[in-house]
């Protein structure tokens, strides 16, 4: 086995996170635009990613071999969890505001606990950061990138 190859078992995991990403990312996708989470620049903005993800993903499947495309996808899946971090803060946020414009004695964990059960959901936004994940965690130390660093050596 070259150093650039990988064991059966790992390839295997690793086509496996690919599905799981794709299938993720398709399904994140259909949900924001059924919800028509279209309301300005902010709610277009995971929908962008989405799309971003899944041209990328789609030209690393179709040449797997190029590690320019796995550097994309590295960079659109930390953006996903970026994204992701970010949504999580507006989607509590707008709820809080909401909850303070409803009662203004309103503090503390109560405010806090209210704010994380609000109209938006809160913690949606974290199935971007577990899609960013699951996209990093397929480019962990992939063959393609060290056949990359190894023609740079050379």
């Amino acid at each position: 086995m070259r150093a650039t190859e990988e064991p059966v078992t790992l390839s295997v995991v690793r086509k496996a996170l690919l599905i799981i990403l794709v299938l993720g990312i398709a399904g994140v996708l259909l949900e924001l635009l059924l919800l028509e989470h279209t309301d300005g620049k902010l709610q277009l903005l995971p929908i962008g990613l989405l799309v971003a993800g899944l041209l990328v993903v789609s030209g690393h499947v179709v040449i797997p071999a190029n590690g320019a495309l796995l550097r994309a996808l590295q960079a659109a899946m930390a953006l996903f969890v970026v994204s992701g971090a970010a949504g999580v803060f507006f989607h509590y946020r707008g709820n809080a505001e909401f909850e303070v414009e409803r009662n203004v004695a309103i503090a503390g964990f109560d405010l806090f606990r209210e704010s994380m059960m609000g109209a938006t959901p809160a913690l949606a936004p974290g199935a971007m950061v577990q899609l960013g994940l699951i996209g990093l965690a397929y480019t962990f130390r992939h063959p393609a990138l060290s056949r990359q660093e190894t023609s740079r050596a050379v």
